[in-house]
Parts: structure tokens; C-alpha cells; sequence
């Protein structure tokens, strides 16, 4: 099964307590971005074109654990950059497991084998591979050749060792259905991985490469196409069964930004994990502060083709334990294939996008210098008054 039975149990009733306490807007998973660093330059990424003085800075133990207590939802997946390459990843995902929250590591593989006597098997922890596909997908993908047979050799390994391992899989416009259909036969009946988390690409707006991004239309398609596949049914997926289908065109969902919120070196970032338009201090600030209102598809232009799994997952879960039966529906009989597509949210009166990353990328740069100087400056007054 590709999520554990008591993970489902654990989201299920976070899930109904928060309806009974009359809550519309709470997470289900914690974004946890420890660092940007990467040693990847993937041409679709939109998370690593940062200066050095950015790539260099890292979230502390400390704040990682804060965040997971001040955020409280019950699954924190930790991406990057690349989290193996921080030196205290041990002891945050050690920090994690002992709060018995699901912990899902983000990583290409690269440092895997290296890195992976660190950890201890347990239910509470998957590591979640990063593979776009076969060989030759997936090397083109991440911009360097024999990524896929070390992440590969690293899968393998760690399942030898007893660990969880999901794969994690984000699709362009460069993958046919074909071709996805052997990629997904390839980590289920090859590899033999616990699930995998699939998304369409999202459109950074730095991102080197903005040609293949998938538009909506684009995107139904081609899981429509995929899911058609005589083996569809075989496979496993680390997801509710109607986000696939929300993938394939047959759900009007609308997202849910704060479902999935995120929490990197800056602070909690508004309004999403893909979206970087200004930061909190606090959950609670972004919780009730955020303009939710402002964004989303039909509300913003940037959003318009936006249908990844960290925006509509967790309208996806909401709607499943809101209507378990439309979702034991769509199991049982597979993804809708064919037919009409549920209608798509108007575009007409989205507002226009607006360019602030540059700018505010800075100011956060300059306030955590701040920061951490007045930290410094702080530790030193401290010692020397002990000294005296």
C-alpha cells in the first residue's frame, strides 16, 4: 500500500477533529525547506538561482523543530535544494520521527548511499527519490548524465536496508504517455517502491528553461492518456485517488495554499511553496494574515496553470473524507478516461502577475543578516558578562 494504514488513520482524524472544531483552513503538510543549496541545476527548477550568500544559509535544528511544534500538521515532507547536503538533517528528521509525525526526505539519490547508515528505518520515515522518468528522461531532466543509475542504485538500497522509499516524479511536456506508462511500470514492478508522488510541472518564473511547463489543458490530457494504460490500475501512487482524478479533468478543484505550507530560511513564505510574494514571522501570522483570496487559478495570473500536488492534494484529502463514497466510486472503477472534462475555472478577472521576487528576496536577505548580526552581537555581550 502506498500509504500506510496508519498514516491514514493519523491525517483521517487530524483531518475530522479539525472539521469538528469548525476550523476551514489548517495544514496537512509542512513545507520544510532547511536549505536551497543543490547539487543539482535542474533547468526547471525555480528554487536554487539564488547568490551565495543565500545558498550558503541554513535553517538550525532549532528552527526546523519550532516549526514542525508551531505548525502542527501531522506530515512534514522536507525539500530543497538538496536536504542531505545539511550537516544536521540527522538530527532534524531524528527530531521529527521522535514527535511521531510522517516525515517524507526529499532528495535526487546523489548523496543517498552516502548518507543513508545515518538514518534508522521506521514507519515514520520515507525517502522520497526525485526520478523524471527513465534514463534518458530524467538525465535531460536534471541536466546531467548517470543521475538516474545512482539514484537508482540508491533506491535499491535503501530498501534493502528496510527503509521507505517513494519516488517523486514531475512531468513536462517532454514525456508521452507511453513513455510514462513504462516509468510507471518501472517503480512498480522493478523497483518495487512504496508509491509515487506525480505533478505537473510548475512555472517558476525563474526557471532557466520555460518551455516545456505543462498548461492545464495540456496536463488533463496527458493523464487521461496515461490512465487509459491497460496496466493503470497496477500501479501505486502516493496520492488520493482524486487528486489523480482531479489530474485527468474530471474534478473542479479549486486549491488550498495553506494545506501545504511552507517554511524556509526566510520564514513562513505567502502564499505557497511555489509562490514566493512575501513572508511571516509566524504560522499563525500567515495563517491570518495571508490574502488567500488573492491567489489561486481564476484569482491570479501566475496560478493559471498551476495543478501540482502541494496546491490541490489537500483539497483532494478534504473532499475524500467530505464524500468517501464518491472517492470509493473513483477507486473502484479507475480514473474517467473519456467524455466530457469538468468545467474549468474562468480566467477573465485574474489579476495581472506581479514581478516582486527580486526585491523582496533582498529585503529578507538584508533581515536575516540583520538577524543574525544582533544574534551575534547579543552571544558576545553574554559572554563577556559571564566572563566578568
Amino acid at each position: 500500500m502506498a500509504v500506510p494504514l496508519i498514516q491514514q488513520w493519523r491525517v483521517g482524524t487530524y483531518i475530522m477533529k479539525q472539521r469538528l472544531k469548525g476550523n476551514d483552513k489548517y495544514p496537512l503538510v509542512l513545507m520544510l525547506e532547511p536549505l536551497f543549496r543543490c547539487n543539482l541545476a535542474c533547468p526547471g527548477c525555480g528554487k536554487i538561482d539564488y547568490e551565495d550568500s543565500i545558498l550558503n544559509k541554513r535553517l538550525s535544528v532549532e528552527e526546523c523543530l519550532e516549526a514542525v511544534d508551531e505548525c502542527g500538521a501531522p506530515v512534514v515532507s522536507i525539500p530543497g535544494g538538496e536536504p542531505l547536503i545539511h550537516r544536521d538533517i540527522k538530527a532534524i528528521v531524528e527530531g521529527i520521527v521522535a514527535r511521531k509525525k510522517f516525515v517524507y526526505l526529499c532528495t535526487n539519490g546523489l548523496l543517498l548511499s552516502k548518507k543513508i547508515d545515518q538514518f534508522t528505518p521506521s514507519p515514520y520515515l520515507t525517502f522520497s527519490v526525485h526520478l523524471d522518468g527513465l534514463k534518458e528522461h530524467h538525465d535531460r531532466a536534471v541536466d546531467q548524465p548517470g543521475t538516474f543509475e545512482i539514484a537508482v542504485k540508491a533506491i535499491r538500497e535503501a530498501k534493502a536496508k528496510g527503509f521507505r522509499v517513494n519516488v517523486a516524479c514531475t512531468l513536462f511536456d517532454q514525456m508521452d504517455a507511453d513513455e510514462a506508462a513504462e516509468f510507471f511500470d518501472f517503480c512498480t514492478n522493478d523497483l518495487e517502491v512504496e508509491g509515487v508522488t506525480i505533478s505537473p510541472g510548475y512555472a517558476y518564473e525563474r526557471a532557466p528553461d520555460q518551455e516545456h511547463f505543462l498548461t492545464r489543458r495540456k496536463t488533463k490530457q496527458l493523464f487521461r492518456d496515461i490512465f487509459s494504460k491497460p496496466d493503470a490500475k497496477t500501479w501505486k501512487f502516493s496520492q488520493s485517488t482524486l487528486f489523480l482524478d482531479f489530474l485527468a479533468g474530471n474534478q473542479s478543484y479549486k486549491c488550498t495554499p495553506w494545506g501545504n505550507p511552507a517554511r524556509n530560511i526566510f520564514g513562513w513564505q505567502r502564499p505557497c511553496y511555489l509562490l514566493g510574494e512575501g513572508y511571516a514571522d509566524t504560522f499563525r501570522e500567515l495563517m491570518d494574515d495571508t490574502e488567500w483570496d488573492k491567489y489561486g487559478t481564476g484569482n491570479y495570473e501566475k496560478c493559471a496553470n498551476c495543478m501540482v500536488h502541494c496546491g490541490y492534494e489537500a483539497t483532494a484529502v478534504a473532499d475524500t473524507v467530505a464524500h468517501p463514497l464518491k472517492a470509493l466510486g473513483v477507486f473502484m472503477r479507475g480514473v474517467k478516461t473519456d467524455g466530457e472534462m469538468a468545467p474549468e475555472i474562468p480566467l477573465d478577472n485574474q489579476r495581472p502577475a506581479e514581478y516582486v521576487f527580486e526585491g523582496l528576496v533582498k529585503t529578507m536577505t538584508q533581515k536575516r543578516e540583520e538577524e543574525e548580526a544582533l544574534k551575534k552581537a547579543e552571544a558576545e555581550m553574554a559572554a563577556k558578562s559571564d566572563a566578568a
